[in-house]
């Protein structure tokens, strides 16, 4: 394989999840219980052989880097590899100036450090799989300056809002990267993922800093692409992929994989995902529970009913309850004869004295972490 050396970028500041987002970074975001949305990009990379990793904080960033800490848990090489966590430039005076490309820029020491010819740069707020030592091989082969990975949808008039499109032409070369406006239904989604050398990532970088301070790396290729000066090639993702780019984007990703067939894709035996493992004792389910369809963490005390749910570690739901088609983040509590439908309900939140709350699949509500109702 050839080498190279894996970015996993920070969330976009056009991503902003209400809520969920006030404590933590998409990143950090629970996913399917016992996992974080960042698990996925890394064990890509893990699996892919590439153990040199740079993932970019920004904003609350503690349970980000608590749940990385040394990253021995992604099966990294710790003699030739390493995760390195860096930082941004804070104190900006006008968000616009606060970009991907202001944080490569400050950092760009340690990634003239890097050895390795090519980066592989992927998202911190997208749930995929992909083997990037094929699309590696595939980058090197087509003799192509970037190598951009898309994911072609149907529904891109009321979703991927936040996301940018790829505009191919027939051969699936780049003609332009441009915002989804949601004017049609079909959209090649650019997943916010591409391979390059590492000399020609750092002149971008340098380059849209001269340009314009407030573009991003995808708005400087663009333009590079529009103007001729980039050969860049597309290269579509087959099988399961979530942006979590809204509240509801968050909540289908999750309840989705409650389908067999779509769990099967994502979690398999020969491609790991990799997380922070937290030991404590296998759930219960008691006498009076009625549990139909869900993913139940370890830690949790089951006595109510929980129908089409994703339940976090140590979670109790109490005896009369009835819990569906809802998200409960760890350590969460529904006392007893509550009803919840529709719901995400953060971490360490209390419902007990509110008795019902109904939300819908395509407005789910959510419980603040540690509130109490």
């Amino acid at each position: 394989m050839a080498k190279a050396f894996g970015i996993i970028a920070s969330t976009p500041r056009r991503i902003n999840i209400r809520g969920l987002q006030d404590y933590r970074p998409a990143a950090a975001f629970s996913f399917c219980g016992r996992y974080r949305v960042i698990d996925f990009p890394i064990s890509n990379l893990s699996n892919s052989g590439i153990d040199n990793i740079q993932v970019y904080l920004h904003d609350n960033p503690r349970s980000l880097t608590e749940h990385l800490s040394s990253g021995r848990h992604y099966n990294i090489n710790s003699k030739k590899g390493r995760i390195q966590l860096l930082y941004g430039k804070q104190g900006f005076i006008n968000d616009i100036y606060d970009t991907d490309v202001s944080e490569y820029l400050t950092n760009i020491e340690y990634i003239s450090r890097m050895i390795q010819d090519y980066v592989v740069i992927v998202p911190s707020y997208m749930v995929f799989k992909q083997d990037f030592e094929s699309l590696l091989n595939l980058h090197i082969e087509s003799g192509m300056d970037i190598t951009m990975l898309y994911h072609k949808v149907d529904n891109a008039r009321d979703h991927f809002l936040n996301c940018r499109y790829l505009n191919l032409d027939k051969e699936r070369n780049v003609l332009s990267v441009e915002e989804n406006n949601g004017n049609t239904k079909e959209k090649n989604i650019y997943m916010d993922t591409c391979i390059m050398k590492k000399t020609l990532f750092m002149d971008l970088v340098k380059k849209t800093v001269e340009y314009s301070s407030a573009y991003s790396l995808t708005q400087m290729i663009d333009v590079k692409c529009r103007e001729g000066k980039l050969k860049i090639k597309g290269i579509a993702h087959k099988g399961y992929f979530a942006a979590i780019d809204e509240l509801t984007s968050y909540y289908d990703a999750n309840i989705s994989l409650l389908e067999k067939d779509e769990i099967k894709d994502v979690f398999r035996h020969d491609w790991t995902i990799y997380t922070r493992t937290t030991d404590s004792c296998p759930s219960q389910i008691m006498e009076s529970a009625r549990v139909k369809g869900s993913l139940i963490s370890n830690g949790c005390t089951i006595e109510g009913t929980v129908e089409n749910c994703i339940i976090g570690r140590g979670v109790h739901v109490a005896k009369g309850a009835v819990v569906k088609n809802s998200i409960l983040l760890a350590y969460a509590k529904v006392g007893e004869n509550v009803i919840l439908d529709c719901q995400i309900v953060d971490k360490w939140a209390n419902i007990s004295k509110t008795k019902e709350l109904i939300g819908k699949p395509y407005e789910p509500g959510y419980i603040r972490r540690r509130d109490i109702l």
